[in-house]
């Protein structure tokens, strides 16, 4: 049966692989992004991929659709999950894509910068899964899955603001799986590693060969949401198979 997504960071990206993955499962897609102009591109995007399929009584055409959405702000989520409900009739599937990050020591790093990264990468995610699950436990179902990332346990110099971010919803995402089991909605925590996405600004292109692509985490992600209801992966590592020498 095929499942409405939503997916936060859809415009680029890990996330706007997700989309397409999901749309070319069957499924209905919904995607967030910051900017009106990125979330209509990347709607324009999806849609040619998936033009040339051929719909059936069985298969219908998958549907997606996009909202502009800071996931840092609880109200612009909540009418964001409110609009898409509204559309597809449900949300049977919330994927937590969006993220920034900045590679800069703490002594150098400001203020505002520190809450731009927690609060996108680690308050997004609450204000979204709060905003999610009456939804999902009204209709008696539903999967959170939430991207993290290798670094949360991995931490380096430099990014500790992202590292900590993102170690955030690891433990959160392990508390939230235990509060909503027993209501028929599942959780995961996704922790790819480097992955060739051109992430905070740098270049997806040089020398990034040996990194995953976007499609190698959205794959993983199809395959998650094909376990039986017995089954739940509650964390997914996702590395390299052969990295760069050190």
């Amino acid at each position: 049966m095929s499942k409405v997504i939503f997916i936060t960071g859809g415009t680029r990206g890990i996330g706007h692989a997700i989309a397409g993955a999901m749309l070319h499962s069957g499924n209905s897609v919904a995607i967030a992004g910051t900017t009106a102009d990125g979330v209509a591109t990347a709607v324009s995007r999806l849609q040619s991929a998936v033009a040339t399929a051929t719909p059936d009584d069985a298969h219908p055409m998958p549907r997606v659709t996009g909202v502009t959405c800071d996931v840092r702000d609880a109200h612009a989520v909540e009418r964001a999950i409110a609009d898409v409900a509204a559309s597809f009739g449900r949300i049977d599937v919330l994927v937590n894509c969006a993220g920034v990050g900045t590679g800069a020591p703490i002594a150098e790093l400001s203020h505002d910068e520190w809450r731009r990264i927690i609060d996108t990468n680690l308050t997004g995610v609450f204000n979204c899964c709060k905003a999610v699950i009456p939804r999902m436990r009204a209709s008696g179902s539903g999967w959170i899955v939430n991207i993290s990332s290798l670094s949360s346990t991995g931490p380096f110099p430099g990014g500790a603001a992202y590292c900590a971010s993102k170690a955030g919803v690891n433990v959160f995402s392990d508390a939230l799986m235990q509060e909503l089991r027993h209501d028929n909605i599942r959780v995961t925590v996704v922790l790819p590693g480097s992955v060739a996405t051109g992430f905070s600004g740098r270049d997806a292109g040089s020398g990034d060969d040996w990194k995953l692509q976007p499609e190698d985490v959205a794959h993983a992600i199809v395959d998650l949401l094909s376990h039986p209801s017995r089954s739940l992966p509650s964390r997914i590592d996702i590395r390299p198979a052969r990295p760069r020498n050190r």
